[in-house]
């Protein structure tokens, strides 16, 4: 059981992992030039932050994965859900700071959150403890939405290609 427990705690760290190296440039170079609300987390406060929102999204879909008995018929929709809200979010990071598609992003984190919430419905009726773990993910990704949009309303005209 350990190594379904850590392989599903790990997953998420694959795409923060390319995140990281993705925006690792754009934080020295473009994103410095956009102009950003005065209420914005500290840049330092983003990898400590994503470390552990992935790592408790991962532990959550490990005990739904196993309260379900695996990947099974009844694990279709939670575990799917899950996997399309991981997929929607790794895709972010190359739309906003790949590509610098601002409004892109925002249509983007609008569909992630949603898909989100609808995982943790999901999750609620096989493990509360799952969905909690989702709770911080989900109230960091509504200030990442209305970070998004304050920096695609600030910068529409000037930035966005």
């Amino acid at each position: 059981m350990w190594l379904p427990m850590l392989g599903m705690t790990a997953l998420p760290h694959l795409g923060g992992l390319y995140g990281g190296y993705i925006t690792r440039k754009e934080v020295k170079t473009w994103y410095p030039t956009l102009q950003k609300p005065s209420w914005r987390p500290p840049s330092a406060a983003f990898p400590i932050v994503w470390t552990c929102l992935y790592t408790g999204m991962g532990y959550g879909s490990y005990l739904v994965w196993n309260e379900l008995g695996g990947f099974t018929e009844n694990a279709l929709v939670p575990l799917g859900l899950y996997g399309l809200q991981l997929a929607l979010n790794w895709a972010w990071t190359p739309i906003f700071f790949g590509a610098h598609k601002l409004k892109l992003a925002l249509m983007e984190i609008v569909l992630l959150t949603g898909t989100v919430g609808a995982t943790m419905v999901s999750w609620y009726p096989v493990s509360r403890t799952a969905t909690l773990l989702m709770a911080p993910y989900l109230t960091w990704l509504c200030i990442a939405t209305s970070l998004n949009y304050c920096i695609w309303r600030d910068n529409r005209e000037t930035k966005e290609e």
